[in-house]
């Protein structure tokens, strides 16, 4: 046999792979090239208005298009809209610090530094877009400080007309980008959302019905998919905000969606308690039980296996929450002779209730008839943990005053720039958490690599090309292959600089000037800022994420036990908003048993708060308080006892006809906090800090 011969098989291989891979290349490619080509022309559009009306620093319009704009429309408007409010606060801010210390120079710099870790701190409780908007009412005003202040840091009380050409230039790019990205969109958020609702919903559905339908010895160790099922709850909830920015009228049923996503959660939260259930004993009941259940749980919402049920969902939504609607009320009104029975039944229905909600949701998106979600009204401010904000405040303000002392010290005449960017860079990088550090540092490397190509394109390229056109096209031989490689999922943060500073290293204007001093003295101080920032990180880091999930643990244990202590809240809403509060920022390195112990903790607060209100029916609030006492101390033995002389006192309300309803319901919450407890006793009995 020749070697010709066995090369032959191999270059055939090698070809079909060839012919396969380019195609799939071209496809994945072709999507990051559209959106460096959108960027490019948000820029120019914005730039091309801003010449027009001979604005003084044009380049912030095109850096605010090249920021706001988005690989997906509702990214884009909803980043813009957001981006505005923080700019006009931030602007108001600039202003007023002005008015405050017109002739105090050291006041206007620590009144300066203390808004921005302000709006630093607000921006770590926030989420999403609204994190964004808090973030860009600090970084507006230390650049509105950067326009007035002189090389000492002297005010010159030029903030008012500063302020509003600042606003005008951000408004400008906002809106071409708006334009740009409206008209070449083609949507499809809307339709992705709708497959992640579709695909979560009915893997939970189907999850649940499978621990009716086994036999005790085939049922399957479901915990650490429950686990995920969380984080991936949770996950959608950038996505959502995202599709909201896309139609306005999702938007309008906003309250649909944290009906969904909560409702989803809560379905888990049924699941673990029932799954919890079914494996104790005794066995022989448990299977009767399961049985009964059975027969009044949905056949349309058991998982057939090997099929993706996603397109079923996606097309009869509105059918489906009907068919959930019954069961609950079905379940709720089994006649239930058992405290067990009666929790199957009723974690049941909370499951598929909250499956319900997320059928709403689905038909929602899927232009089917979505039922209308109250508003919620007097909802207090849920605060996950006010450690991580405090830290990032701290490092916002010592980073701003040591760039500031530094600026005084020296008499730079670029220290505002240096400033200002130092304030950008521990700004925006401080929701990155652990990252920090890392992404900040990408930043400046990036940062460097765009300022040689601003170099070049300015100082080799630019004098040989005249007119907007030709300008036009020298900055799309740089913001499109950097956009696209920036929409990639590959080392994202050191191309995102080349994309967004790229303009204000350029500093174009109507009539160009070729000053290399000065040019080299900005990209100095720009580099000079991002670096004090990515230091900062390094000097006062972000706490850890373990560090970070222990703490979230313990305070959500803290609040458990105030709340078996004293009604805390005032109903299940309340308590479920505090603990989602928690679950949101819970660090995606956590470990699944902590994402279940959170989850326990937050059914077992919702049993608390449901016995409340039976015994207070009952006229046995002071005996449920004795059973309590326990919880509160943090003993699960202790607690499991006192609660099972609870339920005896309860057990002997079945002769009264009226009371043996409601004291069933009570026994089968104690008996499913008594389960949870002993389950999860070495978290429930650990010592709570916070």
């Amino acid at each position: 046999m020749s070697l010709a011969g066995l090369s032959s098989p191999l270059s055939w291989g090698h070809r079909v792979l060839t012919k396969d891979l380019g195609p799939l290349m071209l496809r994945s490619a072709a999507p990051a090239l559209l959106f460096g080509l959108r960027l490019w022309v948000s820029v120019c559009l914005a730039l091309y208005v801003a010449f027009w009306l001979e604005l003084d620093n044009a380049y912030w319009a095109g850096t605010t298009a090249a920021i706001v704009c988005q690989p997906n429309l509702g990214a884009s408007l909803r980043k813009g809209w957001f981006r505005m409010i923080g700019t006009v606060v931030g602007a108001v801010a600039g202003v007023v610090l002005t008015a405050c210390f017109p002739q105090d120079r050291v006041a206007f710099l620590l009144g300066l530094a203390s808004w921005t870790a302000a709006c630093a701190l607000v921006s770590t409780l926030l989420r999403n877009f609204a994190s964004y908007a808090a973030a860009l009412a600090g970084i507006t005003a230390a650049i509105i400080a950067l326009d007035q202040l002189g090389a000492t840091g002297g005010v010159n009380g030029q903030a008012f007309t500063f302020a509003v050409t600042r606003a005008t230039e951000i408004c400008i790019g906002i809106v071409s980008s708006g334009i740009v990205l409206a008209g070449t969109y083609l949507g499809g958020a809307s339709h992705r959302l709708a497959a992640l609702f579709a695909s979560i919903s009915a893997e939970i559905a189907g999850g649940f019905a499978s621990i009716f339908s086994l036999a005790e010895p085939e049922l399957p160790d479901t915990q650490l998919v429950r686990r995920e099922f969380v984080r991936r709850v949770i996950a959608l909830d950038p996505i959502i905000d995202t599709a909201l920015g896309e139609s306005s009228r999702l938007r309008y049923h906003s309250p649909v969606w944290q009906a969904a996503v909560d409702g989803l959660i809560a379905a888990v939260a049924g699941w673990r308690i029932v799954a919890i259930h079914r494996m104790r004993p005794p066995q022989a009941q448990a299977r009767r039980e399961a049985q009964s259940v059975l027969r009044m749980f949905p056949p349309e919402l058991r998982r057939t296996p090997g099929q993706d049920e996603s397109n079923r969902w996606m097309a009869e939504p509105t059918h489906l929450r009907g068919v959930c609607d019954a069961a609950v009320e079905a379940l709720i009104a089994l006649p239930a002779k058992t405290p067990s029975l009666r929790l199957v039944a009723d974690h049941t229905a909370e499951a598929l209730g909250g499956i319900s909600q997320a059928l709403n949701a689905l038909a929602l998106l899927v232009n089917d008839t979505a039922r209308p979600v109250m508003r919620r009204r007097g909802v207090r401010l849920n605060v996950p943990d006010w450690l991580p904000p405090l830290v990032t405040a701290g490092r916002v303000f010592v980073t701003i005053g040591a760039a500031a002392l530094f600026w005084i010290v020296t008499a730079w005449p670029n220290g505002a720039t240096a400033m200002t960017f130092a304030a950008i860079g521990a700004i925006i990088f401080a929701p990155r958490a652990d990252q920090a550090y890392a992404t900040a540092m990408s930043f400046v490397v990036g940062t460097g690599m765009c300022a040689v190509l601003a170099a070049i394109v300015e100082f080799a390229v630019l004098p040989q090309i005249t007119g907007f056109v030709g300008f036009s096209l020298v900055v799309g031989l740089v913001l499109v292959p950097f956009g696209a490689l920036t929409a990639q999922p590959w080392q994202t943060a050191l191309f995102m600089p080349v994309a967004v500073y790229f303009m204000p290293l350029l500093a174009p204007e109507n009539q160009m000037s070729y000053d290399t001093q000065q040019f080299y003295n900005s990209a100095s101080a720009i580099l000079v800022g991002l670096a004090a920032a990515a230091l900062s990180f390094r000097l006062l880091p972000p706490l850890s994420p373990a560090f970070r999930t222990r703490r979230l643990l313990a305070l959500t244990l803290r609040d458990f036990r105030r709340l078996a202590a004293r009604p805390l809240f005032r109903t299940s809403n309340d308590w479920q908003a505090h603990v989602y509060s928690r679950a949101f920022v819970l660090p995606d390195a956590a470990e699944p048993l902590q994402r279940a112990q959170l989850l326990a903790t937050l059914s077992a607060g919702n049993e608390i708060i449901r016995l409340r209100g039976i015994a207070r029916r009952l006229e046995l609030g002071s005996d449920l308080d004795a059973a309590l006492e326990g919880v509160a101390r943090g003993n699960s033995a202790t607690a499991t006892e006192r609660l099972a002389q609870f339920d005896r006192i309860l057990m002997s309300m079945h002769s009264t006809k009226t009371a043996a309803p409601l004291a069933l319901r009570a026994r089968g919450s104690v008996l499913a906090m008594t389960e949870t407890l002993t389950h999860y006793a070495t978290y429930f009995d650990a010592r709570a800090r916070g």
